[in-house]
């Protein structure tokens, strides 16, 4: 007599499901991404040396040399150093992202009854939820150190918005980098190439009549200027609107370029 074995069907991810069940979903996974610090810490530690590092060598090597005292150039670079480490800390997206295709976490998450879109989403919203502590420690170093905020909470609470918003929208490429990428190696040195000279050709560091005329061009227009000039409004006071429109309009830009690309390079891929 002959057993006839039948096999389960696979369970694909749907890629019609309803809005509220994809927010939980995209919670869900942003939930696993945030837990995964308590197993792994230095996920966290990447966030939190890198912006004690830069914020002690660039206020006490460089300080007195580009603005004659600690003081004044803490109070100058420190917004500028926030901005450029957010753009920096989208490298963590990246590398998460290729990390998971490579290693098989999204083909177990394909078999699942979720929306399609829910991994991806996930990953974004917890790595955007990430740049809050290097914020916080950011401005909280900053404060013991001599740094002064003259905007009080909602100064404080509007350089976070913007800051979050950018890095929302540097989600898109670092995911372009994190899927198109064939291992993490490639990931570094793709998201290097493009951070390092966007944010050190900008005012994030130096004002921009200090460089050559040449240059000054390229600073007034890069995004990265603009935010850090934004940030320095909102938390030191003087003009804000112009900066952050600017940011604004620079995010939905890319936005626009990156994400259906992304999108597009992720499907291909899964």
């Amino acid at each position: 007599m002959t057993t006839i074995t039948r096999t389960a069907p696979a369970v694909v991810a749907s890629p019609r499901v309803r809005p509220a069940a994809t927010a939980r979903h995209v919670a869900t996974l942003a939930w696993r991404s945030l837990v995964q610090i308590k197993h792994n810490p230095m996920e966290l530690l990447d966030l939190s040396v890198q912006p004690i590092m830069f914020l002690l060598l660039f206020t006490y090597v460089f300080g007195g040399a580009i603005a004659g005292s600690t003081g004044q150039y803490l109070q100058f670079a420190l917004p500028g150093l926030v901005a450029q480490n957010m753009l920096f800390a989208s490298m963590t997206t990246a590398v998460g992202l290729n990390t998971d295709i490579t290693k098989g976490v999204f083909d177990r998450l394909r078999t699942l009854p979720i929306a399609r879109s829910a991994p991806l989403a996930g990953r974004i919203v917890a790595d955007t939820l990430k740049q809050v502590w290097a914020f916080a420690l950011f401005l909280g170093l900053g404060l013991v150190l001599g740094f002064r905020v003259h905007t009080g909470v909602a100064g404080v609470l509007g350089a976070l918005a913007l800051l979050l918003t950018f890095a929302l929208a540097m989600s898109w490429a670092a995911v372009l980098v994190g899927v198109t990428a064939a291992d993490q190696e490639k990931v570094q040195i793709m998201m290097f190439s493009l951070m390092m000279p966007i944010t050190f050709t900008s005012n994030a560091f130096v004002r921009t009549d200090t460089m050559p005329s040449w240059l000054q061009k390229w600073v007034e227009i890069n995004p990265v200027s603009h935010l850090a000039d934004a940030v320095r409004g909102l938390l030191s006071g003087g003009p804000v609107a112009s900066d952050a429109v600017t940011s604004l309009l620079w995010a939905a830009g890319i936005t626009v370029v990156f994400a259906p690309l992304a999108v597009r390079a992720f499907r291909t891929r899964i």
